[in-house]
């Protein structure tokens, strides 16, 4: 332990505080090392001298009043303990600044889950955005370590408050990035672990009548007065023609057309396996349409952003992936922003639910729930998932052609339009 020498007063918290500054740096001891330094600017601090291995140190241990006498004193006896222990306090405490200095910041953390887990899903795009949108900016330069359940839940409740489904959503992704940490030993223990209530959600039932199908359709008419741009239009015709997932609809690339099939990748999908669609005449329109307006670029629904749209000055710096094509998020806003201008006076409806219109249609056309099922792109499930290896490529068809017939007659359509645009689409 650290000895002092000579008679040393104690202080109390009124000598502290009353402690006046004086031409030069002066310093009262309270006893067993501890200090107060008083500088002539009337700043205070306090400071421990302590011999370690017989050597004369001093260590600061904070500044008055942020440091009062007691916490002051409790400082001084946790680093004599240290140094009865044979550890040094201000090697412990340059090591605990070295610590927090290297500490990874939530934006730290943020690359490192993206790079080495988050790219990889199909979702990464969208479970980044919401971060990116409600966490980044509370957090962004927050050590990981330092946050708290509760602060984690109020951002959460925060969230919730503005758009529940959201929250849950955001939760999802904030739960597997702090276990992510602390698998990787950047925290101890996840602040957001163990049993979590969520919002409820409402599952969404919208299915879309044969009016307002016709009157989506023909608002998606290239022609139509609708201010929408031509490849979001030709995207949510594709889905509604193909029962597709609207990402995978919206990063549709032209090499994955063939013979007659589109074929949308695993790695676009949340299955995990290739899905064959089977291209019916109305969808080959589609894409040849689409084709005018794709030009050069490999996506089949480029977007508005991509400086091969003409209109867009081009731009030298490299664009990113979701520059290129539609993407789902254009789609919602499109539909948000114009859906009244449509002729739509009912339920707002998303781009989700084309797909469940599709499906619904389905089965008001009697096709095996089997088949309906493999159409959307479904895995079967229990023991159909593991002996059933058919791939119902033929059914497939068949249902789609007989779903396209029944969308001719509520467009009234009586046979294959005369006016598509006669570009040659590639493999189709």
């Amino acid at each position: 332990m650290a000895k002092n020498t000579g008679k040393q007063l104690k202080l109390d918290s009124m000598a502290v505080e009353k402690a006046r500054p004086r031409s030069t740096r002066y310093e009262l001891a309270d006893g067993e090392g501890l200090i107060l330094r008083i500088m002539p600017t009337g700043g205070k601090s306090w400071h421990l001298r302590y011999v370690f291995d017989s050597d004369q140190k001093r260590i600061s241990l904070g500044k008055y009043p942020g440091l009062s006498l007691k916490d002051a004193r409790d400082k001084k006896d946790q680093a004599l303990k240290d140094v009865a222990n044979g550890i040094d306090p201000a090697e412990k405490a340059d090591e605990e600044k070295r610590k927090r200095k290297e500490a990874l910041t939530f934006a730290d953390l943020l690359d490192e889950f993206w790079e080495r887990e988050l790219k990889k899903k199909i979702t990464a795009a969208d479970q980044k955005r919401l971060i990116t949108k409600d966490v980044i900016p509370a957090w962004n330069k927050r050590k990981v370590a330092s946050i708290t359940r509760y602060e984690a839940v109020r951002l959460l409740d925060k969230v919730r408050d503005r758009a529940p489904v959201t929250g849950n959503r955001l939760q999802t992704v904030l739960v597997r990035m702090f276990n992510f940490a602390a698998e990787r030993g950047i925290i101890e223990l996840s602040p957001l672990g163990g049993k979590m209530s969520r919002s409820d959600e409402t599952s969404r039932k919208r299915v879309l009548t044969d009016d307002e199908i016709k009157t989506l359709w023909n608002a998606l008419d290239l022609e139509a007065g609708v201010d929408i741009y031509a490849g979001t239009k030709l995207a949510l015709k594709m889905i509604l023609l193909t029962g597709q997932r609207p990402g995978e609809v919206c990063g549709m690339t032209w090499d994955e057309i063939k013979s007659g099939v589109w074929i949308s990748p695993a790695t676009r999908r949340k299955t995990d396996e290739d899905q064959q669609v089977p291209l019916t005449a109305m969808m080959i329109d589609i894409l040849k349409q689409a084709r005018v307006f794709s030009g050069d670029s490999q996506y089949v629904f480029t977007s508005q952003r991509s400086p091969l749209y003409s209109h867009r000055k081009p731009s030298t710096a490299k664009p990113k992936e979701n520059d290129l094509h539609v993407t789902r998020l254009s789609l919602s806003h499109a539909i948000n922003r114009h859906w009244q201008g449509m002729g739509f006076d009912g339920e707002r409806f998303t781009p989700h639910d084309l797909r469940r219109t599709v499906r619904t249609r389905l089965a008001e056309l009697g096709i095996d729930d089997v088949v309906a099922e493999r159409v959307l792109g479904h895995k079967l499930q229990g023991v159909l998932a593991i002996y059933n290896r058919y791939d119902y490529a033929a059914e497939k068809r068949q249902a789609l052609e007989r779903w396209e017939s029944r969308l001719r007659e509520i467009l009234s359509i009586t046979k294959q339009k005369t006016n598509v645009i006669p570009l040659e689409v590639h493999n189709v």
